[in-house]
Parts: C-alpha cells; structure tokens; sequence
C-alpha cells in the first residue's frame, strides 16, 4: 500500500489548510500503535488519527469512532500533560520523506510559551511518533523506544536529541532535472521501476511502474517527458486523489493507469485515506485478537469433517447389512447338509432367479447353528448402527454448518464483537466458563452494525450469533423484512421497514451478501421474509432459524456501497 513521500506530501498539505491554526482538544491513545485528536480549528472539530502500526502506518483525519482503554497510557498522559490546550502552527514534510513534523505552541506550568515538535515517521515495521522540545531539541517521549542496542546509528529514549533516519542517498524529484534523473538510469541493466524507486527519495513501486508504463519501453527522451510530467502534477499539487478496487486494493493521489478494476475517485487525500484504511487496521487487530479462537474453531470443525468420513465408511458397510441375513436364512434352510469343522457350506441360492450354487464361509470351530445366528447378529448390528450414524452424520453435518457460521463471523468481526463469541462458545460448552469474582458481570446488549440505506431507512446487521439472535428475535417488529444469504453462513439483516423501496431493499441485500461467506463472489442469493415468518426450532444452536414465505434476489457485494451506507 503506497502511503509513499508523494501521498504524505498530499495529505500535508491538506493538513495545513484544515487544521493550522490548530487548538489540540483532545488526545487519545485507543491501541499500542494508534494517537487521535481532536483539533478545533475554524469553527470545527477535526478528528486526526496519527498511526505507527507495522502495515497501516499512515497520519490523515478521519471520521471513524475509536474505542479507548479506561486507562490511558504513559505517553498519552503526557501529550496531555504538554499538547493539551496547545496550538498547532504548521505542519511540514521533511524533504519528500515520510517524515511529519507539527510545529506546536503549548504553555509550560508557570505559563511561559514553549514550542514543542510532534514527530511521526512513517517506516512501516519502524515507524514511531515522538515529542520532541522545540528550543532544545531532545526527546520528551516516543510511542516506541529504540535503545542503542536496537539501533547504533540513533537512539530514540527520553533525554536524548533527537536525529533524522539516516539519509539513504536518493534524489529529491522536486529538486532535480530530468537530465539528472535519466543519467541516473541504466538503460541496459532492465528493471527500470525497482531503478526510480532506488533513485527518486518518497516514490513508491507504483509510482515506478506507472512512469515505466507511461514511457512504454521508450527512448530516454520519452522518460524526460514523464519525469517532468509526474514531477509537475507534485509541484503544483495537481491530484487526483484514488482508490484502484479489483482483487487487490491500492490507491494514490497520481492518476495510475496500469491498475485495472474499479476506480472510486475522492475529492481530497483525507477523505481516500479514511476510505481506504477504514476497518483494516481493525480486522488486523480482531484477526491476532481472534487468532487462538479462530484456531479451536477450525480444529473443531476438522474433528467433525473426520468424524463424517468416519461415519460415511460405516455406512458403506451397514450397506452390506441385507447380505448377511441372506447369508443367515440360506445357511438354516440348508443345515441338514452341513456339520460342525465344515469351513464353507455350498447352496443354492434360492434369491437368485436362476438358482446358482452359492458358496458361504463358515467359522470351523462353530456349529453349523452358531454360524447362522452369527450372520443375523452381524445384520442386526449393522442395521442398528445404519439408524445410529444416520443420527451422527445429521449431528457432524449441523455442528460443521454452525462452526463455519463463526469463521465467517470472525473474518468480518469488529473488536466488540470478539468477546461475544467467545460468550457463546462458553455457553455452548466449547470453552471452560470463566471463573465468577464477587461481581457479578454486567449483562450488555449486543450492538448489531447499523446502517442508513440511501432514502434514510435503518438497516441492522448482526455480526455474531448473540447479535443475530438480538436483532432478528427481540429488536424486529413482526412487519420488519428479514435478509439472510441463501444456504450460506452469514449475517442476519433487518430493514426497519414493513414496505422499503426496491433500492432498500436491494442495498440490504447487498449488506447480507457482503457480510456473509459469499463476500468474494457475485450474484449471491439472498432470502428476504417479514420477521414474522422467522422462527427459532426448540433447542437450535445460536443464531439458527427457519423461515417461509421468502422471496430471493441475486446482488454482488460491494465496498464502496457498503462504506457509503455505513456513514450514512
């Protein structure tokens, strides 16, 4: 994902004419590697995410709503401590690096005016955030401590000055020619995007592609013209800000034309980003959260897929049952002719239409009696053990059908939903309940993911079992119509709505096919009833229902709608 020097020189920009001048109102520290304030700045609130995390690192605002721990931790204390009530007065780019630094006017503790620098670095698996005193130049606290150990070139502790990444000897695009850029290539050596990208300081793998693509295996003239192109669109902050959808998402503020799939095109680089990295960096959390849980459940799953093959192999056999009281009648119809040491017997068999001889295997140290009884013993025990796994089969089938409704539950988890399925699996007997202290826990009601469909009705989406049971058997009027995939795990959906429009109703089913195991694919069926039509059988696993009266539509899951509907 390219959040590269060009896209951090976008939102940069952006940043500045938004929020400077600044008041920082609010900070918060929801995860280990992610800030958010709240800016007031001309009038508004601006809520800004600042992030360090290994894959989404990335700094833009945001209208998503974050979860915050009941204690904060040391660092947030003190950005509170130093920042809050401070003035943000500019923001800038180190260079065409992804280095971000808020230059902000703050008051000490007896008033005096002090400037204080927040700076983050986004490095991927190295990026960090740090305060750094603005008159002396050393570190106050980072979001990562690096000792001289970790890193001889810099140290990043408290007390200690802080000190650029060391310079990785590329050129500034914006400062350089295109004489200079193409006499930096070699021409005969081939891999001419991994060369731009090792020579052009903030240009990301895309960006080296779509200059090789644009130049199309052309003369040095043709890659002085595309040089000078792209670096112009940067220097007069001509952006197309854009999110390439098809099997693997990417984006960028530069028009990339080698990407195929659908393209969504936003009005700033804020508004993109948010778009983007909304939810990703959540599910990667819900993903290592879930992880242990995600493995029971498939361990669960696999000791029920080989139970079925064991059952189905017993089946075969119990096929055979009929056999073996055939073999039992043939021999008592013909004991006169057999003795006990005898070790097969030969007779006719009076099933077959034309009377062949058949030969039946005999225990030897049996009596020609004990034989026969022994084949109707074998048939009975078959035929009972038929009826038996018959009953084990319908059970492995339903418990295979339940544990990949949670998989899928847990691929499209929020964080809160997490512990409910947890709750579930203990109420269910799967996991060990969890010991009791003298208070008792507060009972929650689940929190189904609510949407607006475009002409402003409620939509409801159950994300777990405890949610889907909530919303489909509690929060539903009897009139309200009931989505669910068609003989594929997924959500329960409710339109708050007794007669929606045919655009509700088609974007309801949308979000049944998107929040189901179907999420990949197109034209996914969809079941849609009123909710009085829904029933729970007696004794059902969680989220298990029946239903009539459907209708079914065929709609294939999109994004983009999803994201539209969710922010209403």
């Amino acid at each position: 994902m390219p959040f590269d020097g060009i896209v951090t020189r976008a939102v940069t920009n952006e940043l500045n004419s938004t929020i400077t001048p600044g008041k920082i109102t609010k900070i918060y520290q929801p995860t280990s590697t992610e800030l958010v304030f709240t800016i007031r700045s001309q009038g508004e609130n601006h809520t800004l995410l600042l992030s360090i995390h290994p894959v989404y690192a990335r700094l833009h605002l945001t209208k998503d709503s974050y979860k915050n721990p009941k204690e904060p931790s040391m660092f947030c204390m003190l950005l509170r401590k130093h920042l809050s009530g401070a003035v943000i007065e500019s923001i800038d780019q180190y260079g065409m690096e992804r280095i971000v630094t808020f230059s902000i006017q703050a008051r000490n503790e007896i008033g005096d005016m002090t400037t204080k620098k927040l700076v983050i670095e986004l490095m991927g698996k190295h990026s960090n955030v740090m305060l750094v005193d603005g008159e002396k130049g050393h570190i106050l606290d980072s979001l990562k401590h690096v000792s001289i150990s970790q890193n001889r070139y810099r140290t990043i502790l408290p007390g200690h000055d802080y000190k650029l990444p060391p310079s990785q000897d590329k050129l500034n695009l914006l400062e350089i020619d295109k004489e200079t850029f193409v006499r930096k290539l070699d021409f005969n050596a081939g891999k001419m995007d991994t060369q731009i990208v090792h020579t052009l300081i903030g240009v990301s793998p895309l960006i080296g592609k779509e200059i090789v693509h644009q130049a199309k295996l052309g003369s040095s003239e043709t890659y002085k013209t595309r040089f000078e192109a792209t670096q112009k669109l940067i220097l007069d902050n001509s952006y197309t800000p854009t999110i390439y959808r098809d099997k693997k998402e990417d984006f960028h503020v530069l028009p990339i034309s080698f990407l195929d799939g659908q393209e969504e095109v936003f009005s700033d680089t804020n508004h993109m980003l948010d778009n983007f990295y909304s939810g990703k960096a959540e599910r990667d959390r819900v993903k290592q959260q879930a992880k242990d849980l995600y493995q029971f459940i498939k361990n669960e799953k696999d000791k029920n897929q080989r139970k079925l093959k064991k059952h189905e192999k017993t089946i075969r056999k119990a096929e055979g049952a009929d056999r073996y009281q055939r073999l039992g009648e043939l021999l008592t119809a013909n004991m006169h002719q057999v003795k006990q040491g005898d070790k097969t017997a030969t007779v006719i068999d009076y099933y077959d239409p034309e009377q062949n001889e058949m030969i039946i295997e005999l225990n030897p140290n049996k009596t020609p009696s004990e034989n026969a009884q022994g084949f109707f013993k074998t048939y009975q025990k078959l035929k009972t053990s038929m009826k038996k796994v018959k009953q084990e089969i319908k059970k492995a089938n339903n418990e295979i059908a339940y544990l990949e409704q949670l998989l899928q539950q847990i691929d499209s988890a929020r964080e809160a939903d997490i512990e409910e399925i947890r709750d579930e699996l203990r109420e269910e007997g799967y996991l060990k309940r969890q010991k009791q202290g003298k208070k008792r826990k507060k009972q929650v009601k689940p929190e189904p993911e609510k949407f607006i469909a475009t002409d402003g009705t409620p939509i409801l989406v159950g994300k777990n079992n405890k949610q889907n049971e909530y919303v489909t058997m509690k929060l539903a009027h009897r009139d309200d119509i009931w989505l669910h995939t068609k003989d594929i795990p997924g959500s329960h959906v409710i339109i708050r709505d007794k007669e929606p429009s045919d655009d509700t109703l088609l974007e309801a089913a949308l979000l049944a096919a998107f929040f189901s195991k179907s999420q990949q694919s197109s034209s996914v069926p969809v079941d849609y009833t009123k909710i009085r039509h829904v029933k729970k059988p007696n004794g059902a696993k969680p989220g298990y229902v029946t239903y009539d009266n459907q209708k079914t539509l065929f709609v294939t899951p999109d994004q983009a709608t999803v994201d539209k509907l969710k922010n209403g």
